[in-house]
């Protein structure tokens, strides 16, 4: 897509939409914030969007509808089998993905669900670029291990690496060699790669990932959650593809993998997902697990409404200038957090930004949660919700043990066509103010710590009085100010 220049030179994003339908959010007195804290736990995923200004938690289920998803939405053919929702979506699918058979689930980790019960065994080997938390949970329910197999760079936090996604080669041979290819059921592939900050792997790490799959004869499976952003930084990165359409990048990537699977609260700015594959042996292996957890094989637990909108919400995924739009709003957001000293996650990848909470609370031991504490702060001063990526994130293993994360972050989520740019410059400026303050956060430690999901439904209290002092901070700078 061809850039849009400004005669000032200022390098600002462009929204390519209008807005036609609005909902009023509002900003409560910090007074307020710090109560809503103290009742969600100093967990962000506890506190209610009434005390919540902007909310970037999370870009699932919170991309906007196009004026075209919520027309389709009006054709829906309500019935339990057979219904013709399903059969415009399955069409979608192999329009846009190009994969002819189509399961329906109800979200993602419903996928996750049916493939590890359908291939994980005790004492399997899933190798991965990265995990995903409700995968992880389901791979270890079913008696399978996770190995995430990164190269170095992909931990280098501030660099210019533009596939910090890509899978270890050398190291992916390596351990089926050790463990024997009977062991490893499939090798996943995550566009883009979530908890390391949205990072995208390259066409020709794909490539190389099915040469290893097809010498060993191993399924390869396609997390294609945020495949439509990975595929636009294909075009954005690598040589080869630089010419190349948004369609035929997406398809070369599916067309690389045996099974895809999604959530369409993040593919498609719907609620579903579904599970699709060319493969007919793996047709019939996944689709009798369809009824017995989803729905019927025309439905799997999704509404017919919200069919129509993700039959849609697909082919606008092929549409760069919806797609480049949120991509754009977060590297303006990475970059001017960057400018002003911010430590940041870079390059911008895919989903949000994503804070350096390793480096801005260097003072916090990992075992208090430094991502979590640094979360938990920004809401104070700012009413923005952010989600914990870090040691919080994890679990503890079968001894009891806390593993730390490799890295610590605080992912400020840009769902599509949602915030206007004067929302986003008031997250720059509040973070900044943050981190200039940073030597007043404090950790964080359980209260109520449940044994999975911890970071979704856990109870925290912090160590020290630090809220309050920040509280008193931030009225000394900013006075009454909201």
């Amino acid at each position: 897509m061809n850039e849009i220049k400004f005669y000032s030179g200022e390098q600002i994003p462009l929204e390519l939409h209008k807005v036609r339908v609005v909902q009023k959010i509002q900003m409560v007195p910090i007074e307020r914030r710090l109560e809503a804290l103290q009742e969600g736990m100093f967990n962000t995923y506890r506190l209610t969007t009434k005390d919540v200004f902007i909310d970037m938690l999370t870009d699932s289920g919170t991309n906007a509808l196009s004026d075209k998803q919520l027309a389709a939405m009006m054709q829906a053919d309500d019935a339990y089998a057979g219904s013709q929702s399903f059969f415009r979506l399955k069409q979608a699918v192999e329009d846009v993905l190009g994969k002819k058979y189509y399961l329906p689930v109800h979200q993602g980790r419903a996928a996750e669900n049916i493939i590890s019960y359908a291939y994980v065994k005790k004492g399997n080997l899933i190798p991965m670029n990265y995990r995903f938390s409700t995968l992880l949970a389901h791979i270890t329910q079913h008696g399978g291990k996770i190995i995430e197999l990164l190269y170095d760079e992909a931990y280098v936090i501030d660099s210019t690496h533009p596939f910090k996604g890509n899978i270890n080669i050398e190291k992916l041979e390596e351990v089926i060699q050790i463990h024997g290819a009977e062991n490893v059921p499939y090798i996943r592939m995550e566009a883009s790669t979530n908890l390391i900050g949205g990072q995208p792997f390259s066409i020709q790490n794909l490539r190389d990932v099915r040469a290893i799959a097809d010498k060993y004869n191993i399924r390869l499976v396609l997390d294609a959650s945020l495949l439509g952003e990975n595929a636009y930084l294909v075009i954005q990165r690598e040589e080869e593809f630089k010419e190349s359409t948004l369609p035929e990048v997406i398809q070369t990537m599916t067309g690389l993998a045996d099974i895809v699977y999604f959530s369409a609260r993040k593919l498609s700015s719907s609620r579903g997902g579904g599970i699709c594959t060319n493969n007919t042996d793996i047709y019939k292996e996944l689709s009798p697990l369809i009824p017995l957890f989803e729905g019927f094989l025309t439905y799997g637990g999704i509404s017919v409404r919200e069919m129509e909108s993700m039959a849609v919400g697909l082919y606008e995924t092929i549409d760069e200038t919806m797609i480049s739009q949120s991509l754009s709003f977060i590297a303006y957001l990475v970059n001017a957090l960057d400018a002003n000293g911010v430590p940041m996650v870079k390059p911008a990848g895919v989903l949000g930004a994503h804070l350096n909470a390793m480096e801005i609370c260097k003072h916090i031991p990992q075992k208090e949660y430094p991502a979590a504490s640094l979360a938990a702060a920004l809401y104070l001063v700012s009413g923005i919700r952010g989600m914990e990526r870090g040691t919080m994130s994890s679990q503890r293993d079968e001894d009891g043990n806390e593993p730390c994360a490799d890295m610590e972050l605080v992912r400020l989520a840009v769902p599509r066509r949602v915030f206007t740019l004067s929302q986003i410059k008031y997250v720059v400026d509040r973070v900044t103010w943050l981190y200039e303050n940073r030597e007043l956060i404090d950790g964080l430690r359980f209260v109520e710590e449940p044994p999975m999901f911890r970071s979704f439904m856990g109870g925290l209290e912090p160590v020290s009085d630090w809220p309050q002092k920040l509280l008193n901070k931030f009225r000394e700078d900013f006075g009454d100010s909201l």
